[in-house]
């Protein structure tokens, strides 16, 4: 008979186990949409590129992808710049002509106007970059249900980084958001989910 650190052990492993399978199954869902359906999502801002005030108006009658993040991101921020540049490298010129992409930093501190022009350079000249001020920010990311927040980390030459939304917004031709996509999104993916909007 099971004592009680075996039983404890024994209903670890089973929750173990049947948390591994959720995952795996989410994982292999062709779509990976998110959930995201609530009508007062999204919405038109304001922010500054190193061109001068961008809004999401000005793009009506195309397609945007929505990327929120930082230039010192290691890892989620260029892979996920990295996908979108592959998805419209891999469409057609008249549908990847149809679609803009706006990389919003949320650490205006480090990325200026400027700095942001120069990092979505090296993705593609289909994305621009754009920032504002702390309440300019905190605005566009309640519009859009998303989240940020500084983390100090004082043992690192940069001082701080960025906890940030992971999720590429697909804002459809007349400025309403259609979609939340997750980052971990393939190239072929997000063009077809592209391509449902053109």
């Amino acid at each position: 008979m099971m004592n009680v650190k075996q039983i404890i052990f024994f209903v670890c492993l089973l929750a173990l186990a049947i948390g591994g399978t959720l995952l795996i199954n989410q994982k292999d869902e062709p779509s990976r949409l998110s959930t995201l359906t609530s009508s007062s999502l999204g919405g038109d801002f304001t922010l500054h590129a190193a061109t001068g005030p961008v809004s999401l108006s000005d793009y009506e009658g195309k397609v945007v992808l929505l990327f929120m993040g930082f230039t010192h991101c290691p890892d989620i921020c260029p892979t996920s710049l990295a996908v979108m540049t592959q998805a419209l490298d891999n469409m057609s010129e008249a549908e990847a002509d149809q679609v803009q992409g706006l990389f919003i930093s949320v650490d205006p501190e480090r990325d200026t106007p400027e700095h942001l022009a120069e990092y979505v350079a090296h993705f593609s000249p289909r994305i621009t970059g754009i920032t504002g001020s702390k309440e300019e920010l905190d605005k566009v990311v309640r519009q859009y249900g998303a989240f940020y927040r500084i983390v100090e980390t004082p043992n690192s030459a940069m001082s701080y980084t960025v906890d940030h939304t992971a999720r590429i917004y697909l804002i459809d031709k007349q400025g309403k958001m259609a979609a939340a996509l997750q980052h971990t999104l393939s190239p072929d993916e997000l063009a077809t989910a592209i391509k449902a909007q053109i």
